[in-house]
């Protein structure tokens, strides 16, 4: 019961609604997530700090580059995500944060992953 609380509240925050629900798409690096939301890189980084210590989201190292991407070991917590992704055109931010994500990929702009 406690980590389906501890998530609750990680999702309870939106800047880490958002973050998650990218990172179900692809996994990113901060300066990735940072140029689709356009949030600060101390924000950003704050927030994945929060959810790794949590077990939420995962990171590997390729080179230079820290990639991220969403951990759920929990079956409810995974649905609950995925349906919050599935309904993202209900949500105009995540519908943007979407939309943000394919024009900044189109753009080659992302960082190189090995």
């Amino acid at each position: 019961m406690n980590k389906l609380v501890s998530f609750l509240k990680i999702i309870a925050d939106e800047t880490r609604l958002r973050i998650l629900s990218l990172l179900l798409e692809q996994e990113l690096c901060v300066c990735e997530i940072c140029a689709v939301l356009a949030i600060s890189q101390p924000k950003a980084s704050r927030h994945l700090a929060r959810m790794r210590e949590a077990g939420f989201v995962k990171d590997v190292r390729q080179g230079q580059w820290v990639f991220y991407y969403a951990n759920f070991d929990d079956e409810v917590q995974k649905e609950i995500m995925q349906t919050i992704n599935n309904k993202r055109h209900y949500y105009l931010q995540l519908n943007q944060d979407l939309k943000n994500l394919a024009l900044k990929a189109a753009e080659d702009s992302f960082c190189k992953r090995s």
